[in-house]
């Protein structure tokens, strides 16, 4: 019986908590106490108190970020597989607060890192490259890291763009209208200076998206997209008219 009892009780607390956030108790945004508070409030050991905040984070239900501690997430954003979407209007629908900050812009040839990070072919990106780096954020929060090269040969006025003020992606979405697009989904582990520009802990869950879009044969941008993963899920909606 003793055994079981540490289940037992883990389990009460983690279905109170999930009960405060459903029913609006603890709204989206609100700071829980800290974990070892927590723990003396509930007579159980930060263990066990740790198990039950990574569980909900695990469920969506929180965030937990290094500076600003557990927080109740927000409801989830949502991306079309297919579309390609506008970064603002995604925060916009959450009804949150969006912000676009550049970290860093460079006129430069590619190398094999890039071709790595980004997916590129060999003989890409070439010579006069322009790679950007920035963070899109929802109410001060990080909430997706972009980096992204333009093919500056085909888009030469992306040159004279200030991307502090304009947003790349929406900035290209209004100026090069594409014919091609191709979309590359999957789950990582986020480390290094990713984990450390969205605030995440080492090997947190994030959804990286590649977007590479073309006009006929002619690249003109390729995308890395680094989502937090409990902040961000996609859709895909099919007609019944399409094949299998």
């Amino acid at each position: 019986m003793a055994k079981d009892k540490p289940e037992t009780l883990h389990g009460r607390i983690l279905d109170e908590f999930s009960r405060k956030i459903v029913d609006g108790t603890w709204p989206p945004g609100f700071l829980l106490p800290k974990e070892t508070e927590l723990a003396t409030q509930y007579g159980v050991s930060r263990m066990t108190m740790n198990k039950v905040l990574t569980r909900l984070a695990s469920d969506g239900f929180v965030i937990r970020r290094k500076r600003s501690g557990t927080v109740v997430a927000q409801p989830r954003a949502e991306s079309a597989v297919l579309a390609i979407n506008n970064i603002g209007e995604e925060v916009a629908a959450l009804g949150r607060r969006y912000k676009w900050a550049l970290l860093s812009s460079e006129n430069r040839t590619g190398n094999s890192q890039d071709r790595r990070l980004l997916s590129l072919n060999e003989d890409e990106p070439g010579e006069n490259a322009l790679f950007l780096q920035g963070l899109h954020y929802s109410n001060d929060e990080p909430f997706c890291l972009e980096t992204r090269v333009i093919n500056s040969a085909l888009v030469p006025d992306a040159l004279s763009v200030d991307f502090q003020a304009e947003v790349p992606g929406t900035w290209l979405l209004k100026t090069m209208p594409w014919t091609k697009a191709r979309h590359h989904v999957r789950a990582i582990n986020v480390s290094g200076r990713d984990a450390t520009l969205l605030e995440l802990p080492a090997g947190a869950a994030c959804l990286e998206m590649l977007r590479r879009t073309q006009i006929e044969d002619n690249w003109v941008t390729c995308a890395r997209l680094l989502y937090p993963g409990e902040a961000h899920q996609l859709i895909a909606e099919f007609d019944g008219k399409v094949g299998v």
